[in-house]
């Protein structure tokens, strides 16, 4: 008895031991016979299609038309807001709602500047609105005026105070 009591970790590891080989080499002939290719299938007799009725008279097919292949349409030419500013264009994604893909889209629209942005009319917004696609209504939404105004006066204490810290 005293070699099984200093011993017992070790027959219980054994036990495990045996226990996980066997669950392993009962499931891997299960996966063996499913991996089995399947039988062949019989012979079949090949069946030459039958035609019956009257014989068919040849149609005359006119010659194909060739068509000028599709070309995209281009996008729409759109005129700028204003004029392209001189000077450096400004970093238009330090504006809250103005992402990369936003300011892409501003300037291919001629916006480059704050100072543009802060200077829009109703009217500048309504079109500028209206080319957005999924971005549409963020100028209302996201104050972009009255942040433009204030980046463009270099305000960035009151931009803070309003518009939280600038990135």
């Amino acid at each position: 008895m005293d070699w099984l009591s200093e011993n017992w970790v070790l027959i219980v590891l054994g036990v495990i031991v045996v226990l996980v080989a066997l669950w392993w080499l009962v499931g891997s002939g299960k996966r063996v016979e499913a991996d089995k290719p399947a039988q062949t299938l019989d012979k079949r007799e090949e069946v030459s299609p039958v035609v019956t009725g009257p014989a068919v008279a040849p149609v005359d097919v006119p010659p194909p038309v060739e068509v000028e292949p599709l070309k995209p349409e281009p996008e729409a030419l759109v005129e700028p807001i204003h004029p392209i500013p001189a000077g450096a264009p400004d970093e238009l994604t330090r504006m809250k709602g103005v992402g990369p893909k936003v300011a892409a889209l501003l300037n291919g629209l001629g916006v480059t500047r704050f100072d543009q942005i802060a200077a829009w009319s109703d009217a500048d917004v309504a079109r500028v609105d209206g080319q957005l696609g999924a971005f549409k209504g963020r100028i209302a939404r996201d104050q972009w005026i009255e942040q433009a105004r204030l980046l463009a006066a270099g305000d960035t204490a009151g931009y803070e105070a309003k518009f939280g810290k600038l990135g």
